[in-house]
């Protein structure tokens, strides 16, 4: 890792005072997936990583003062990024991938870098890890099993055809298969507590 990306790093772990479904394990698992499937599509891993790094850091201004994330996000590391005088060319692209990252965001993805933070950021929604941040975020905003089930079903089951890549089309299938079979399994269970 070089000096500037240290010292990206560095600054994203300060934002991440407390581990939840939004929190810097899941920065660190989108940024795996970025280096993964960045490698593969041969991206420009300046403008991928620093993007990946900074995608989540505004989420509780978010929480507390209602300003969208990605928006917020990509003004923070615009900032930061001039600060520590990260090539001034890069960075209106990594603010590009920070603004069209999330799943309901109506910016779309226009660069190789932004596909693939928004598959990746996508992907961490799939699979067991998925599930399990589906279940964090419901004990977060006190949310019962049904609610966590119905959002399985509304959004995550419809993931793997939102991939723009082909690495994460590939990675996509195999945790829709884990979806598929645990929501299955959840309402089979469920259906024990209906009374007839």
């Amino acid at each position: 890792m070089d000096d500037k990306l240290q010292k990206i790093w560095a600054h994203v772990t300060t934002a991440f005072r407390q581990s939840g479904s939004h929190g810097l394990d899941h920065v660190m698992r989108v940024t795996r997936l970025c280096e993964i499937i960045g490698k593969s599509e041969h991206a420009d891993m300046r403008v991928l990583i620093p993007a990946a790094l900074f995608h989540d850091i505004a989420r509780s201004r978010e929480e507390t003062h209602g300003i969208p994330h990605e928006e917020e996000g990509a003004v923070m590391a615009e900032a930061y990024l001039a600060s520590i005088q990260y090539d001034a060319s890069l960075i209106p692209e990594i603010a590009h991938t920070i603004r069209t990252h999330r799943y309901r965001s109506a910016r779309k993805p226009e660069t190789l870098e932004a596909q693939i933070l928004s598959d990746a950021d996508k992907l961490d929604a799939m699979g067991a890890t998925g599930l399990a941040r589906t279940f964090m975020q419901s004990g977060e905003q006190q949310r019962d099993i049904q609610d966590s089930l119905d959002h399985i079903d509304e959004k995550l089951l419809n993931l793997k055809d939102l991939m723009y890549t082909k690495s994460a089309r590939d990675i996509a299938m195999i945790r829709h298969e884990v979806l598929v079979q645990f929501a299955e399994s959840l309402r089979e269970e469920m259906a024990l507590t209906d009374r007839k």
